[in-house]
This record gives structure tokens, sequence and C-alpha cells, in this order.
């Protein structure tokens, strides 16, 4: 299907990674979804093995990407393999180029959270925030590992970049939530909650 110059609507984050893996070779889903793994960029995206075949199938219904083959090995079920088509190559230029433009409310849950916490006991609100920043560093500690062997690979650092960026979102909020931890401990932050019998 020729999408000619109609309107494109945005591919969901799962979509721009299938074609920009498909830039590489062609590939079948499950080629796909290992790589996508090996890369770790399921933490960027929500890479799910039936998520993608749907994503695929959706790909090339579009005509964006296209079936090329099929084969089978073993006792494994037949798997077709896809190429991009030049209209999705065109498609996942101009959708990461909009990306990188312009910042959009991806409307997070933490965010939400934080706005609502004034409805939690001062104490709560520090456990769970502790914990998160807990967590935040065991993230940043694993990305410093993964970057560390970047560093040293072949792999050309515009492949991983994106993970010295999620490292440094991380850091960056771990270290908001620590001092923020410390204006809640020292009640330096007036906090509004009520209990219910109040």
């Amino acid at each position: 299907m020729d999408r000619g110059n109609a309107a494109i609507s945005p591919l969901t984050p799962l979509a721009v990674a299938c074609l920009a893996v498909l830039v590489e070779r062609p590939m079948h889903p499950y080629e796909m979804f290992s790589l996508l793994k090996e890369r770790h960029e399921d933490h960027i995206v929500k890479v799910r093995p039936g998520s993608l075949y749907h994503t695929v199938e959706r790909l090339a219904r579009d005509g964006l990407a296209v079936s090329c083959g099929t084969a089978k090995e073993g006792n494994r079920p037949e798997r077709t393999t896809y190429e991009i088509t030049r209209a999705g190559r065109a498609v996942l230029s101009e959708q990461v180029s909009a990306m990188l433009d312009s910042p959009v409310n991806e409307y997070p849950r933490f965010p939400l959270a934080l706005g609502e916490s004034h409805n939690l006991p001062r104490g709560q609100v520090v456990g769970h925030l502790t914990h998160r920043a807990e967590r935040l560093t065991e993230m940043v500690d694993e990305a410093d590992r993964v970057l560390a062997g970047l560093r040293t690979s072949d792999v050309p650092e515009a492949y991983w970049f994106v993970a010295d960026y999620l490292r440094t979102i991380q850091a960056a909020e771990r270290d908001w939530l620590r001092a923020l931890i410390i204006r809640l401990q020292n009640e330096e932050l007036p906090w509004p909650y009520r209990t219910t019998d109040q």
C-alpha cells in the first residue's frame, strides 16, 4: 500500500522501535523482540511478544513493512520475515523528527502521585519516597555498569547515548527526592494531611 503524502498518525513507541530495527536488516518478529531486549530497549519501550507481533502486523497492513519470506526451523512454527518499505522509512524519519523536536506532556503517573501525596501521612510519604530513591540508586548503578561496558565496546555512541540520558534523568530524580525527603523529615515543608477523624 502506497501511503503517498497522506497524513501520518503518530506511531506507538513500539512501532517506532520495530521500524528502527528493520532499517538494519529484514527480521522476523521474534528476532526483533530478542534484539530489543538484548539492547535493553525494554527500558524505554514496553516490549512484549504479543504486542510486538500485533504491531508488526499493523505496520505491514499500513504498508510500512512488508513480508519478504518465511522460514521454518525444526519443530518451531513457520516465521515470517519483514523488511521496512520506502514509506516505512519516511514515516520513521518523520516520527523521530517530531519526537525530538518538541517536548510533549506524556502524563506520567509519578507527578500525579507527588501532587496528591499530601493525602497521605508525612511519614508514609517519606517511606515511599525513600524506597523510590533507593530503587533509583540501584537503577543508576546498573546503568553505570552498562555504560562502562558500552564505552569500551565497538558499538558507536549514537546507538547507546540514550542509556546515558536515562541514567542522567534517574540520577537527577533521585537527588531531587533525597533533598525533598530531608525537608519532609525536618518538617521544613508544611504538610496539610488530615486524618479522617479531624
